[in-house]
């Protein structure tokens, strides 16, 4: 049996002070996560793993919070292949900040944080423009 790797994090949007703008960055970041494709289609991205709340109040104060989490077949291995992906999904939505955290068993636990260069991130920009780091804790098995 493969070890498992568990993935999981957030994408934070920024605060917006008006409301038709806010609401037009969450339909289009909703729209874009809806287009990720779905049961066995996907190899490391897929819309089941994505959750945001839309409605403000209900968990969305002013900044639009999306997480997501999955676990996967020893995924570490293809962590390239995870990372492009997962990027090319951040150049098409409206975010600030995106961390992810990659627990596996053999190599314990990694962090990676991407940060907008200027604050924020709009698809409009077309590539991404960021300052990306990588943490890493010892292995978890002693």
């Amino acid at each position: 049996m493969e070890s498992e790797s568990i993935v999981y994090g957030c994408i934070r949007d920024w605060p917006a002070s008006d409301t038709a703008e806010a609401r037009m960055r969450r339909t289009l970041n909703a729209r874009e996560l809806a287009a990720l494709p779905s049961g066995d289609a996907w190899p490391f991205l897929g819309r089941e793993m994505f959750s945001c709340c839309d409605i403000a109040g209900d968990g969305l104060y002013m900044t639009q919070v999306i997480h997501f989490g999955a676990s996967y077949r020893a995924v570490e291995y293809e962590w390239s292949l995870w990372v492009e992906q997962f990027e090319a999904l951040l150049t098409r939505l409206y975010w600030s900040s995106a961390v992810v955290h990659l627990e596996t068993e053999l190599n314990g636990m990694h962090t990676f944080r991407w940060e907008s260069e200027q604050g924020f991130h709009s698809p409009r920009e077309g590539g991404l423009r960021v300052r990306c780091a990588w943490e890493r804790e010892g292995n978890l098995r002693g």
